[in-house]
């Protein structure tokens, strides 16, 4: 009898992963960004990152015992809610226009449509995007070892487009010009915010979030590729790749396509919807990268793309195995 099978029903593939191990994953996955980002940027970036997790700790603690609802604040949802806004913000943002931040976060893009599962949007962004409407000054004031300027990627940007990415960076002397070399966009010693500046950081909590498979690798693989086809072919400096390098390297890049591109909640389920969610987002970004007015764009085309999810995976849902699909609309 001991060698009888047991029948259950499905699931029949179990996962030991749950919502609490796999946001304390990423949020440990942006542990070398944060680690960086203080260190760049000094104390004032460790006060910043603190005030909006210990805000959307409380935010979410007070919101849910004044509905009289499950307390949720040790799943690590809130934390990295708090974590993401910080990193998206410059080390001198101020703290009031950080804590109104963090509560627009928690409040009304997550608890207000249901608390985690149910949010339309990435809470962080919708957050970062919220502030950047209403502070627009704040939100692209940049200070980097005590100058104040243009991020590499504005420089691109406004810059001469006769004229070599490589000259751009290195234009002006002493600091400014060692703060916008490639190899310091890469190593993160620029300007920005405090957790975008670092492309190698951001590359080593990527690749821990990949080889555990708490991320999928179709979003951030077809964003990124989409965007760098993009633009090589529409930025007007044809097949440069230092333009190409300084593109991924500076803004926020690396830091939407795997850390808030993928989040589940607001991305798609389908595998096909994948590729389709990553390819809409690298077109978008190279947009308003190119052709808009910021040198910016991740955090919009994110947002943007998070609310056609519904959308994408109505047209990607698989077709059941041996289910013949609709002839004639019947």
């Amino acid at each position: 009898m001991s060698n009888l099978l047991n029948i259950s029903s499905s699931p029949h593939v179990r996962d030991h992963s749950s919502t609490r191990s796999i946001m304390w994953d990423v949020v440990l996955a942006l542990v070398p960004a944060t680690v960086f980002g203080i260190y760049n940027f000094g104390i004032k970036a460790a006060v910043l990152i603190a005030v909006c997790v210990v805000t959307c700790l409380l935010s979410e603690y007070i919101w849910q015992r004044c509905m009289k609802l499950p307390l949720t604040v040790n799943d690590g949802s809130a934390v990295l809610t708090g974590l993401l806004l910080a990193l998206n913000l410059s080390a001198t943002f101020p703290i009031w226009m950080a804590i109104l931040g963090s509560i627009f976060a928690i409040i009304i893009v997550k608890q207000l449509f249901g608390g985690l599962g149910q949010n339309f949007m990435n809470p962080a962004l919708g957050a970062r995007c919220f502030l950047m409407v209403s502070f627009a000054g704040a939100m692209t004031s940049f200070t980097h070892d005590g100058i104040t300027g243009a991020t590499p990627l504005a420089i691109i940007k406004n810059g001469d487009k006769a004229q070599s990415v490589a000259d751009l960076l290195a234009a002006g002397d002493g600091k400014a010009q060692e703060a916008t070399s490639l190899l310091n966009m890469f190593l993160g010693s620029i300007g920005g915010t405090i957790g975008e500046t670092s492309a190698l950081a951001l590359l080593i909590g990527a690749a821990y979030l990949l080889i555990l498979k708490i991320i999928d690798w179709k979003i951030p693989v077809c964003y990124l590729a989409t965007f760098a086809i993009f633009v090589l072919l529409f930025g007007g400096r044809g097949f440069d790749v230092t333009y190409l390098a300084a593109e991924f390297c500076g803004g926020g890049l690396l830091l939407g396509a795997f850390f808030m591109a993928t989040d589940y909640v607001t991305s798609p389920i389908t595998p096909k919807g994948k590729i389709v969610f990553g390819i809409l987002l690298g077109l978008l970004t190279g947009i308003f990268r190119v052709f808009g007015a910021s040198a910016e764009g991740v955090s919009y085309a994110i947002i943007i793309c998070n609310l056609l999810v519904p959308l994408i995976e109505r047209v990607t849902i698989p077709v059941p195995f041996g289910k013949e699909g609709l002839k004639d609309g019947k």
